[in-house]
């Protein structure tokens, strides 16, 4: 428990109000580049020393911007056909995949360390769970977004 780096994927209507308006007030900024953090926190009714104590720690897991590059890591059955199922999966998405990295199999279970590019009008939330519901699949998780 005392690792700091963990990461969750929760509902909007389990985050605090507070982390809300940090994402709000960071959308703003990145809309109007002259408005300054304490004009951005004002309008959504948030304090500064909030906004500097969260938002280094919270953002929209959807991005509607194009390029988009998701890096997960997912363990599923050592199958024929599998890995094949998994990457239409991917393209059903209409995600590009970038980088793909699948370990021996163990125990009839293969690691995979996929990097994806996300197109404009896709939400990673949908790819995730077409990857999670897919037969064979038994772990997924997010490493990292840019």
């Amino acid at each position: 428990m005392g690792d700091n780096n963990q990461y969750y994927l929760i509902k909007q209507k389990a985050v605090p109000e507070v982390l809300l308006k940090v994402v709000e007030a960071k959308k703003i900024l990145e809309r109007n580049m002259s408005i300054t953090v304490q004009e951005a926190t004002e309008m959504v009714g948030l304090g500064r020393s909030s906004f500097y104590k969260y938002k280094d720690d919270i953002f929209p897991f959807r991005d509607n911007v194009k390029g988009k590059t998701i890096t997960f890591v997912l363990q599923m059955d050592d199958q024929p056909g599998q890995l094949s199922n998994l990457l239409k999966t991917i393209a059903d998405n209409q995600a590009n995949i970038l980088t793909i990295h699948q370990t021996i199999p163990i125990n009839g279970v293969a690691s995979l360390t996929l990097s994806v590019e996300i197109p404009t009008n896709d939400e990673i939330s949908d790819l995730i769970s077409d990857l999670e519901r897919q037969e064979g699949v038994h772990y997924i998780k997010v490493l990292a977004r840019e």
